[in-house]
């Protein structure tokens, strides 16, 4: 079962936030393996998503950005993916709230309630609709996909002025919230991150209800349980950047053949692994060919497995009308960017443009959004490396460093390869 969390970036208890209340996904960490350098291959929605259900850099699988139909993305043939695979296995497969890939018919799920487009934050329903899933055919094996639309944002905030049945609503003060490196510290932005917080521990609620319902039906003792968010939250300087903001992910395993509880895996792994791990579990064979991740399961109880120490990014649209392409490569002392049209000023995302934290930039004019210049982000160079060591918030650039050249050329050459 995979759950996936839409705009979620590392705001969890279990991940170090001492303010915000997610007790069940920090449960699912104290029985699971909690993973501290996950990233997804690219911070949009429908791309992500694309890697996820395929296997693939969404710069092969032709999802370049949005699915919707006024952008209208799509993957390209010949794609194999993960619910069609899982289907020759045997395997039957359901999908619960966000799908956002096209087109649906690449990707064959059995099991598809009238709700599963529609943005449903229900949580609580949702969690009834995956119940109905793990109940309809008790001696078959699963595939459940779960899309949560929490924390993205609404029309309007984040969708927390509407009451949910079954959901306590867990709000925050503005003053209290962390607010990260990459964002001003204005009111705008802590009103925002007290939404941002509550529409998570909404999530998080649904996330303990499905697990319960797995439970109930005494199927979590052969279920594979994998928690990730599709990208960085929505907020200028994370979501839509290979800034780790944007691709810093939070991933969660809990696997009912761990012999220990509680694990902490310091393994780069990357959202590309997600389709061979989970063909691993079913001992279902892939695509006729080559994926680029490999299965996470022969190191999942390990802490600091060798061989996992790079993970590759890639952008290119995420709206019809945000063409950026960048791609990148991540070390975990290094990131090497290349931005392949760095003439264009780097484009938002409507709702980032539109957010409160992004006008209240530019009603007072400021000139930084937290560490980095407003300056910068629109406006980058060619090629950026920053040493995460020393510069965790990748705002010195030292492409042009004499110093760097040699790393320059490794990672350069990396991502070329």
């Amino acid at each position: 079962m995979l759950l996936v969390a839409d705009d979620q970036g590392l705001d969890l208890g279990c991940y170090g936030n001492p303010v915000i209340q997610t007790p069940n996904q920090d449960r699912l960490a104290a029985r699971g393996v909690r993973f501290t350098q996950a990233f997804t291959t690219v911070a949009s929605c429908s791309s992500s998503r694309s890697v996820m259900l395929t296997g693939l850099f969404n710069h092969t699988n032709g999802q370049y950005g949005l699915s919707h139909n006024y952008h209208n993305f799509h993957a390209q043939l010949p794609i194999q993916s993960l619910p069609a695979l899982l289907k020759n296995t045997g395997y039957r497969t359901g999908i619960i709230g966000k799908f956002h890939v096209k087109p649906e018919s690449y990707y064959p799920f059995d099991y598809l309630p009238e709700e599963h487009f529609n943005g449903n934050r229900d949580v609580a329903h949702m969690a009834e609709k995956a119940r109905e899933f793990f109940t309809e055919e008790p001696n078959s094996p699963f595939y459940l996909h779960v899309g949560f639309s929490d924390p993205h944002r609404a029309e309007s905030g984040f969708a927390n002025e509407h009451d949910y049945q079954g959901i306590q609503r867990i709000r925050y003060s503005p003053s209290d919230v962390l607010l990260p490196s990459h964002l001003p510290d204005t009111p705008e932005a802590r009103e925002e991150m007290a939404e941002y917080y509550e529409s998570v521990s909404r999530l998080d609620q649904g996330v303990g209800l499905i697990i319960k319902a797995l439970e109930e039906v005494g199927r979590a003792d052969e279920t594979l349980v994998i928690f990730v968010s599709d990208n960085g939250i929505p907020f200028p300087g994370a979501k839509t950047t290979l800034y780790d903001p944007g691709v810093h992910m939070p991933m969660i395993i809990f696997s009912p053949q761990q012999s220990q509880e509680g694990l902490v895996n310091n393994a780069m792994v990357s959202f590309i692994d997600l389709v061979p791990t989970i063909l691993d579990w079913a001992d279902s064979p892939g695509p006729n060919y080559e994926l680029p991740g490999r299965s996470i399961l022969p190191i999942l109880e390990e802490e600091n497995p060798e061989g996992w120490d790079e993970v590759y990014l890639s952008h290119t649209f995420h709206e019809i009308t945000n063409y950026y392409p960048v791609r990148a490569v991540r070390t975990r002392n290094y990131k090497y960017i290349k931005n392949l049209f760095p003439e264009l000023t780097y484009p938002f995302a409507a709702d980032l443009w539109a957010s409160a934290t992004w006008q209240g930039i530019l009603k007072d004019k400021l000139t930084h959004m937290g560490s980095r210049s407003v300056k910068a982000y629109l406006h980058r160079p060619s090629e950026e490396l920053y040493n995460l060591k020393t510069d965790p918030d990748e705002v010195k650039n030292l492409a042009g460093d004499p110093q760097y050249k040699q790393i320059l050329h490794d990672l350069r050459g990396r991502l070329n390869n």
